[in-house]
């Protein structure tokens, strides 16, 4: 699309610059999908927690509708479709932070974040009607200061409900998630996990919100993606927002960084001489978002590697997952990133 002109491109750098990523003047006023135009969008994606390719896929746009959204434009309320945006995830910020249990920090306005608001504003004296308008919003507004620097609700009790989990592989319910190019991994690990005595459902569907509805349809405890990739580096991403993180998403992602170090090192380390590192990040992709369960994706690099790791692999992720189920709380190693 570089060098390109279109009266959509027009819209793209209207919203861009309202999610603080200025266009240069010369190609907004040219409408040009230009280099400049790629720069800002790549900035866009990785503030987001977006895959970084400095194109507008549906993710990216719908980010970027949800970005133009702040608290107080717009009544919000449980609706069908769902209201999703900025202004969502900063009314569950809120009212998280003053012990209101809205859900995850999503920006998806579903049952709980209207539970939570009806909640708050029995509390607060008003009418319990689950519409955040402008009165509901002043009220939470005023109450600012009291929600600084306080870890929301649903954080805390999600490690409870770790810490209350079963221990072991048995009867637990994982989603293993394939993107293409991952087929072998998948059915190894998914083996291996149901020889262990867990109930696996494998999903082979490239659409994000596809595999998320399915395995929220399934009631997953866990669910793990697998997608290979183009790069030199493998990553696990976990669900994390502005002052949100997902604390069993968190410690998996880590058990599995680790499992993909070892399982990679003597193959890579060998043909390289360089040293194994999987990053492990907090990120909003649709299928992190999703998921109402611990969600971890594992993108894997270099492709010749992973195919000659494949058997490797498989063991040490149903390791993970297994040392993770032992003792889902454990924060030894976790640094949120």
């Amino acid at each position: 699309m570089t060098g390109s002109e279109d009266p959509t491109i027009h819209d793209l750098h209207r919203r861009l610059a309202e999610a603080g990523h200025p266009v240069d003047r010369h190609e907004v006023v040219d409408g040009l999908f230009g280099p400049d135009t790629i720069r800002a969008l790549l900035a866009f994606q990785a503030e987001r927690g977006l895959d970084e390719h400095g194109t507008v896929d549906n993710a990216t746009h719908a980010a970027l509708v949800e970005a133009g959204h702040r608290l107080g434009d717009r009544h919000l309320y449980l609706h069908a479709p769902m209201f999703r945006g900025d202004d969502v995830a900063d009314l569950q910020l809120r009212l998280g932070g003053l012990g209101f249990d809205a859900g995850r920090i999503d920006g998806i306005l579903g049952p709980d974040t209207t539970s939570a608001i009806m909640e708050f504003q029995r509390n607060v004296g008003l009418a319990a009607d689950g519409i955040a308008g402008p009165l509901t919003v002043d009220n939470l507004r005023r109450l600012l200061g009291r929600t600084t620097g306080r870890r929301p609700v649903v954080q805390v009790r999600e490690l409870d409900r770790l810490r209350r989990g079963r221990p072991d592989l048995a009867d637990q319910r994982i989603a293993i998630g394939e993107f293409g190019g991952t087929a072998a991994l998948a059915t190894a690990l998914t083996r291996i996990l149901r020889a262990r005595g867990a109930n696996v459902l494998k999903v082979d569907q490239p659409d994000e919100a596809l595999q998320a509805g399915t395995a929220n349809d399934f009631d997953a405890d866990i669910y793990l993606g697998l997608r290979l990739e183009n790069h030199s580096q493998c990553r696990t991403d976990y669900f994390a927002t502005k002052g949100f993180h997902s604390e069993g998403g968190l410690r998996l992602a880590r058990r599995c960084a680790e499992a993909l170090d070892q399982a990679l090192r003597i193959h890579l380390e060998a043909a390289t001489h360089t040293t194994v590192r999987t990053l492990c990040t907090g990120r909003r992709l649709p299928i992190l978002r999703q998921t109402r369960m611990p969600a971890v994706l594992c993108t894997l690099a270099p492709a010749s590697t992973v195919v000659l790791a494949t058997a490797e692999i498989a063991d040490n992720l149903a390791g993970a997952i297994t040392n993770w189920l032992a003792d889902p709380t454990d924060d030894r190693t976790i640094t949120p990133g």
